[in-house]
C-alpha cells in the first residue's frame, strides 16, 4: 500500500571498506554492531529502524525537522571520539510503498543516492526536504549545488545540515589509512609528508601510510 510521506535516512560508516582492510573483519564487524546498536537507541518516537545493509542503516522518519536533527546527533553526537568512524548520512523526504516492512520508491532511492556522496561527518539533504523546515533551531544549510546522482534522471540541489558552531570546533583528524579519528594526543603515530602532519591509530596504519602515501593523500 502507499505509506504516508516520511523522511528516508541512510546512515553508513564513511571508509568502511579501508577500515576493514586496516583493521580486519571481527574489528570492523564490532564497529557497525555498535554503530548500528547506538543509532537504534537514538530514535525519535515515531520513528524505524527499516533494515541494516552491511554497514548502512535505512531509518523512517515521519518528521523532516526531527529526521535532520537526528542525522546531526548520529555523525556528531555518536562514537566520538579517538578510535570513532567517520559516519554520513543523507536523508529525503518523500511518499514510498510499504511491503513487509520495508519501503520501496524513488524517494527511498534518492535518499540512498544522497548518502552515497556524502563525506564522513555531512548530513545533505535535497533541496525539496529543506524546504520543509526553512528554519531549524541551532541549523543552518550550506548548499551543495545540483548534483548528478546515479540513476536519477536530472541533477538534485543538495544542501548540508550543519549545528551552528559545530562546523570545525572540536573535530579530531582521520587517520588517513582507515579514516578512523584519531586524538592527537593519544595517537599511535604521526608522521610529515609534503609539509602535512598525518596522525595513526595504530602502527601498522602508520607502516601503511609510509610505504605507500601516495594512495592515501588527496590529490591537488
Amino acid at each position: 500500500m502507499t505509506d504516508r510521506a516520511a523522511t528516508f535516512v541512510f546512515a553508513d560508516i564513511a571508509g568502511f571498506t579501508a577500515l576493514t582492510e586496516a583493521h580486519g573483519d571481527e574489528e570492523a564487524a564490532t564497529l557497525v554492531t555498535d554503530f548500528c546498536e547506538a543509532v537504534r537507541a537514538e530514535l525519535p518516537a515515531g520513528a524505524a529502524h527499516v533494515k541494516t545493509i552491511g554497514d548502512a542503516l535505512m531509518l523512517r522518519v515521519p518528521d523532516p525537522g526531527q529526521a535532520i536533527l537526528l542525522g546531526l546527533h548520529i555523525t556528531h553526537g555518536l562514537m566520538r571520539g579517538h578510535g570513532a568512524p567517520a559516519v554520513r548520512v543523507g536523508l529525503h523526504h518523500g511518499s514510498a510503498i510499504e511491503r513487509d516492512g520495508d519501503y520501496f520508491g524513488a524517494a527511498v532511492n534518492l535518499a540512498a543516492r544522497v548518502s552515497g556522496v556524502a563525506s564522513g561527518g555531512e548530513v545533505l539533504v535535497t533541496g525539496q526536504t529543506a524546504a520543509l523546515v526553512p528554519e531549524l533551531g541551532g541549523v543552518f544549510y550550506e548548499s551543495r549545488g545540483r548534483t548528478a546522482l546515479r540513476n536519477v534522471h536530472e541533477p538534485v540541489e543538495l544542501f548540508a545540515a550543519v549545528r551552528k558552531g559545530e562546523a570545525t570546533l572540536g573535530q579530531l583528524p582521520l587517520d588517513p589509512v582507515c579514516r578512523m579519528a584519531v586524538d592527537r594526543d593519544r595517537a599511535a603515530g604521526r608522521l610529515m609528508h609534503d609539509g602535512t602532519a598525518y596522525f595513526f591509530c595504530t602502527l601498522a596504519c602508520a607502516g601503511e601510510f609510509a610505504r605507500h602515501p601516495e594512495r592515501y593523500v588527496p590529490r591537488g
